[in-house]
This record gives structure tokens, sequence and C-alpha cells, in this order.
């Protein structure tokens, strides 16, 4: 969460805060991911991040986004990854998010963000 708001400080944007509901939803992604072996924003069963932030309970949810990243070892190298990554990098910088949800499982990196 601090690399993102580093960054997003950068951009003249708040900080997120960090919400629990969010870290359960990108933690179980990046563990499905893992479990199920599939690397993409929709799981094989058909959920998507709008439906696993919803069911961790984070609501009402007016706007949301999703970065996954895969066999990075630290949380700066990811960030550097999705910084170069014009669609990663305008989630990051989406100054509409305020809370944000890290989830890290074996090489899985998911962040989600949303906002009430």
């Amino acid at each position: 969460m601090s690399l993102a708001n580093a960054q997003r400080a950068k951009a003249g944007c708040r900080p997120l805060k960090h919400d629990a509901e969010l870290r359960r939803a990108a933690y179980g992604h990046s563990r499905d991911m893992v479990a199920k072996d599939y690397f993409d924003h929709t799981s094989p069963s058909g959920k998507d991040a709008g439906d696993r932030i919803k069911a961790a309970g984070f609501s009402p949810v007016s706007s949301w986004g999703e970065n996954i990243a895969a066999g990075q070892r630290t949380a700066a190298a990811v960030m550097k990854d999705w910084m170069s990554s014009s669609g990663h990098k305008r989630n990051i910088l989406d100054c509409s998010y305020t809370h944000i949800g890290v989830g890290y499982a074996s090489s899985y990196w998911t962040q989600v963000f949303a906002a009430h």
C-alpha cells in the first residue's frame, strides 16, 4: 500500500486507505490463482474482481479496479512492473479510488482498488 501511495502522491492523488475486506478479496484471488493454476482477472468459476469485492463485504461499491501480476519476488519489483504498464498504472493513479487491498500468495500478486 505504501508503494502505491508514494506513486499517487507524485500524481497529486490522496492516499488510499487499507481495507481488510479488499485485502481479503485480493489475497483470496492470489490464493485461488495458485490453487487452480491460472492467471486471469476472471476465475475459472466466472467470478471477477467486482464479485470478489462484494463477497468480501466491501459495500457499497461505486467503482473498482484490479491489478494482478506473477513472478516478481518483491513488492518493489511488482510495483515497478505495474508502473511500467499503462493499464496497471492507470489503476494505481486513479484518484477516484479511496481504498486498497493487497494480496500475495506464492508468486501471485493482486491489488484491489475501490471506492464507496
